[in-house]
C-alpha cells in the first residue's frame, strides 16, 4: 500500500526535510582533507540534536551511523568511522535523514574533497544530479511511477562519458516511498524495467525519495563483509544524489531542498508547490 499524506503531514515532512538540508550544509562544509567520516557523523548528530530531531539511519537494521558516508567507489551505505580519512581528490556521497514528529526526510549529495579532481568526476556528479531533477520534474499528478524512472534513465542515456562510453545506472538500488517510515512502497527504479509495468498512479499526497546512483563504469555492485558498504564491481567511482519530494495539488514540493526546489524546477518549466512552512 502506498501511504497518502495530508497537507498537515506533508508540512511535518517539510520540517524534517529542512533539518536534512542543514545536515548536508554542515557536513559538506566539514568534508575537507584530514577529516574522518566519523567527524562528519558527529556533526550530523549535533545538527539533529540542535533541531530536536531524531536520526532515522542510526539503528536502522543495525546501521551504526547517523549518516552514510560513501567515498569514491563506494556507491551507498558507507559506514562512518575514524579510520577513513578524507584526502584531496576524493569524492564522498553524504546520505542523511531526520525524523520530526514521527515523519521522515531523506536526501543525499555528492561532495568534492579538496582539489585535483578529474573533469570526468565533475561531469559524473553533474549528470547524476541533473537526472535527479529530471525525475522530480516528471512527478506530476495523473502520471505513473514509471514516468519518473523513464525521465531519469532517458537523461542519463543521452549523456556520454569522455571517450564515448555510457554511464552505469546502478541496478540493485533505487528510490522509495517515504513518510511515517523511511523506506516504504513503492520501490522506484532509476531505469525502466518492462516487466514491472507502469507502477502506481501519481496522486497528491504521495511522497517519494528519488535517488539516482551512477558510476563511471559498469552498473553492477557488491556488498562488503560489514553487510552494508556497497561498492562497484569494477572499482569505478560513483555519485549519488537524492531528494525527498511530495506531490501536492499545486505540483511537486522538494522537501529536502532549502527553497522547496523552486529554482531548479523553474529551469525545467515546472512550478514548485508553495512551501507550507514559508
Amino acid at each position: 500500500m502506498v501511504e497518502i499524506k495530508t497537507p498537515e503531514q506533508i508540512a511535518k515532512m517539510r520540517a524534517a526535510g529542512l533539518v536534512v538540508a542543514e545536515m548536508h550544509r554542515a557536513c559538506a562544509a566539514a568534508a575537507v582533507p584530514g577529516a574522518t567520516t566519523k567527524d562528519l557523523d558527529d556533526i550530523a548528530a549535533k545538527v539533529l540534536a540542535d533541531h530536536g530531531a531524531k536520526p532515522n539511519f542510526l539503528g536502522y537494521g543495525g546501521f551504526p551511523g547517523n549518516i552514510c558516508t560513501s567515498v569514491n567507489d563506494v556507491v551507498v551505505h558507507g559506514i562512518p568511522d575514524r579510520d577513513t580519512v578524507l584526502k584531496s581528490g576524493d569524492i564522498i556521497s553524504i546520505d542523511a535523514g531526520a525524523i520530526v514528529d514521527g515523519w521522515h526526510g531523506d536526501a543525499a549529495l555528492t561532495v568534492f574533497v579538496g582539489e585535483g579532481h578529474a573533469p570526468e568526476l565533475h561531469e559524473l556528479s553533474r549528470v547524476t544530479e541533473e537526472s535527479l531533477w529530471a525525475g522530480i520534474a516528471a512527478m506530476r499528478k495523473g502520471g505513473r511511477l514509471v514516468d519518473i524512472s523513464r525521465a531519469i534513465e532517458t537523461y542519463l542515456r543521452r549523456q556520454r562519458r569522455a571517450g564515448g562510453g555510457r554511464y552505469g545506472i546502478v541496478e540493485d538500488y533505487g528510490g522509495h516511498g517515504i513518510g511515517s517510515q523511511m523506506h516504504m512502497d513503492p520501490h522506484l527504479l532509476n531505469y525502466v524495467e518492462r516487466r514491472r509495468g507502469k507502477g502506481p498512479k501519481l496522486v497528491p499526497g504521495m511522497c517519494l525519495a528519488i535517488e539516482p546512483m551512477v558510476s563511471l563504469g559498469a552498473p553492477t555492485t557488491h556488498v562488503l563483509s560489514d553487510d552494508w558498504t556497497v561498492k562497484t564491481d569494477d572499482g569505478s567511482w560513483a555519485a549519488h544524489w537524492e531528494h525527498s519530494v511530495a506531490l501536492t495539488e499545486e505540483g511537486p514540493l522538494v522537501l529536502t531542498a532549502v527553497d522547496g526546489g523552486r529554482a531548479r524546477l523553474a529551469e525545467l518549466g515546472v512550478t514548485a508547490a508553495p512551501d507550507p512552512l514559508a
